[in-house]
């Protein structure tokens, strides 16, 4: 099947894709000189997981239509795909028993490390343990049939903290408390891990001169820490046992970007002060826009997830846009024709506040 039928980029459509690229990169490299950019969201009918899991031709076109949705907003989507198995893929190679939800994403049911002091047992899985065989099969069709245009981005490996949460269980909580030595050992163990795995994933994405897609953008750096389970522990354990391993894992792949969809704000300014991290990603219902920004290094790019109805959309369409101009607005709208109307408004509303024309 020629699956460019679903994308048909123009040759317009495909020079605006390298715009895009240049303008990502200049929100690290010159941050001064670049302007907020917008990912529009719109409904795309699609399969079940529960098909798409099963078929990586069903998973890919469903994907490709997602991108063929945004190239006709117009926005700054980058046109991505990605093979998608879920957060546990990791736990899933160490033995923990995978669990799919009705439509949805696999999740880890059961946890194999009942016992801290038997993590020093631990050896690194067999390259296709867990569903890893199945995701290479589902990657190498992805990459043997990309359109002209497309680009294939890393699967979901989470970061040392969450993997070793998910292998260990919620026993990990009292291990910080009651056997904080072998906890570090374990969290070295899995950081040493997922760098080890970046580096066997490369063949499998089309990230390029330090340079990788993710969340359909383009970020300096080679991967991404996704930090939700730091809002189990408080802030301090943060910086005592997780942040060294945060920065040993993004120095290993050559640096990247944290995901973080806790509540803490406290964590925030740890997270995107590291001298590794590239980029920052957040829930806008949990925390405020102008602080994240406030708490950034300038040359930090920050993609704030949103919803139309919120605080953040409501003064940004107002023209109340924070000083800082390197940051990407991820927001839903109801239909192709309504997301061209919000992107328009945004768009409108930053260039005008930017250039000094409140």
């Amino acid at each position: 099947m020629d699956y460019s039928k679903i994308t048909h980029f123009s040759d317009v459509e495909l020079e605006r894709f390298q715009d895009i690229y240049m303008r990502y990169k200049k929100m690290y490299l010159e941050p001064d000189e670049s302007m907020p950019m917008f990912v529009i969201n719109t409904p795309v009918e699609s399969h079940v997981w529960e098909e798409k899991l099963a078929d990586p031709e069903v998973m890919f076109t469903d994907d490709l239509k997602v991108i063929r949705a945004h190239a006709d907003v117009g926005d700054d989507r980058v046109p991505t795909t990605r093979v998608s198995f879920g957060t546990a893929q990791i736990a899933a190679a160490f033995g923990c028993e995978m669990f799919i939800p009705p439509n949805n994403l696999p999740c880890a049911k059961t946890h194999v490390l009942h016992d801290i002091h038997d993590a020093k047992k631990l050896q690194f899985p067999h390259k296709d343990a867990g569903w890893f065989k199945k995701l290479y099969d589902f990657s190498d069709f992805f990459m043997e049939n990309l359109p002209e245009g497309v680009e294939l981005q890393l699967p979901d490996i989470q970061g040392p903290f969450n993997n070793a949460h998910l292998i260990r269980g919620n026993d990990i909580l009292f291990d910080f408390y009651d056997y904080p030595n072998e906890l570090e050992g374990f969290l070295d163990f899995i950081t040493d891990y997922l760098i080890d795995l970046v580096k066997r994933l490369s063949p499998y994405n089309t990230n390029r001169d330090g340079w990788f897609f993710e969340w359909g953008s383009l970020w300096k750096g080679n991967g991404r820490i996704s930090n939700w389970t730091v809002h189990l522990i408080s802030p301090d354990m943060y910086r005592d046992f997780i942040l060294k391993r945060d920065i040993r894992f993004l120095e290993g792949i050559g640096g990247g970007r944290i995901h973080y969809c806790g509540s803490y704000p406290e964590v925030i300014e740890s997270f995107i002060n590291l001298p590794p991290v590239t980029g920052f990603d957040y829930d806008d219902s949990l925390h405020s826009l102008d602080t994240v920004c406030d708490l950034c290094p300038d040359n930090i790019p920050i993609y704030c997830w949103t919803h139309s109805g919120s605080e953040t959309m409501h003064n940004l369409l107002r023209g109340l846009w924070p000083q800082k101009k390197n940051i990407i607005i991820g927001v839903d709208a109801p239909s192709v024709e309504e997301g061209r109307a919000l992107l328009q408004q945004l768009r409108e509303t930053s260039e005008r506040f930017h250039s000094g024309l409140r």
